[in-house]
């Protein structure tokens, strides 16, 4: 089985040529809104789709939106002169999921004892011994 570039693999099938096509349109869509909005707006703003003439734009708060919304005219002004025909451009807010900081992990103790038995254990095994290894690395953590 030879290996081939994913280009290659991408462009073999019809579907997978038309996604291809699609995805480097939004692509292009994409650099050309950021070149098109003020850097505060275009790093909130993710082109999201193309459906025939009308371009789907995904904002990370609604504020921003109302922002864009009121520039749709002029962007579809500013996409026409860059060659880009477009019939609308609907605004969406699509707020990233929410995920809290993961809590750090707990800091375990060992007591004295337990520690000089690890450490014996440690030495008592051969030097390139994985368990060792680990081992020392455990007593030097554990406080």
């Amino acid at each position: 089985m030879s290996t081939s570039s994913i280009d290659n693999f991408l462009g073999s099938g019809d579907a997978l040529a038309r996604l291809q096509a699609h995805a480097g349109r939004l692509l292009r869509l994409q650099q050309q809104l950021e070149t098109l909005l003020p850097g505060y707006m275009a790093e909130a703003c993710r082109v999201a789709n193309l459906k025939g003439e009308e371009l789907v734009i995904h904002v990370e708060s609604a504020g921003l939106a109302v922002k864009l919304r009121q520039a749709v005219p002029s962007l579809l002004a500013d996409f026409g002169r860059a060659g880009v025909i477009l019939r609308d451009i609907k605004v969406k807010v699509a707020v990233r999921e929410y995920r809290p900081a993961a809590a750090p992990p707990p800091h375990r103790h060992v007591s004295d004892s337990t520690r000089s038995g690890l450490e014996h254990l440690a030495t008592s095994l051969p030097a390139d011994s994985p368990l060792a290894k680990a081992l020392k690395r455990f007593v030097r953590q554990a406080g």
